[in-house]
């Protein structure tokens, strides 16, 4: 249940871009009420109305958050600045090069931060969130820490190269089911690798 809370936007943004890719003109009309803009061209329509969703869901999804919980995590509040200010200018310009970029910069700033974690601060940061369901070797630690700033960082460049090199509706296939895949993928992986020292534990 957790899961479709925090994919909650995504799959709005998804449904919303399916939906406009069949009905252009109208998701054109949508967004120029909106905006209060004279035109849209139908084929941005798309991605323009489903930027206002995502954007919208996001404000809703940490409003939700922060009634229920009272506090934000720095994840979701670093979601929130990237998307109303990469959406906005995809609104302001009618560009959608801007909401594209978007996942990029997130998949950096989680690569940055673990590694200023790392280098600077000397702090490991996946063992500061698992260090106390799991006991590994620090070396173990490391090389976990550092596979997951590579991650982060090679998927940031993927996205560019899907976000510029096809149509927009297979990046939005790819920002909704490739980059969630490859995730699941990655983190599989490392449950195999890591699972020797699990039983080793037991």
């Amino acid at each position: 249940m957790k899961l479709l809370f925090d994919l909650f936007p995504v799959i709005l943004f998804f449904v919303s871009f399916k939906y406009s890719e069949k009905n252009p003109e109208l998701a054109a009309s949508w967004v120029s009420s909106l905006l209060g803009s004279a035109a849209v061209d139908p084929k941005l329509a798309p991605i323009l109305l489903a930027t206002v969703v995502v954007m919208t869901a996001t404000v809703a999804q940490i409003s939700w958050v922060w009634f229920r919980h009272g506090k934000v995590s720095k994840i979701l509040w670093v979601s929130l600045v990237l998307v109303l200010v990469f959406g906005g200018l995809t609104l302001v310009f009618q560009n959608e090069s801007f909401i594209k970029w978007k996942l990029t910069i997130l998949d950096w700033v989680f690569a940055g931060g673990m590694a200023f974690s790392t280098l600077i601060m000397k702090r490991n940061a996946i063992k500061s969130m698992l260090g106390e369901e799991l006991k590994l070797p620090d070396i173990v630690w490391d090389k976990l820490n550092y596979s997951w700033i590579a991650f982060f960082f090679f998927m940031g460049i993927l996205n560019l190269i899907v976000a510029f090199n096809f149509p927009t509706d297979v990046w939005v296939n790819f920002k909704t089911f490739g980059s969630m895949g490859l995730m699941l993928l990655f983190m599989l992986i490392q449950g195999v690798l890591l699972s020797k020292y699990l039983e080793e534990e037991k």
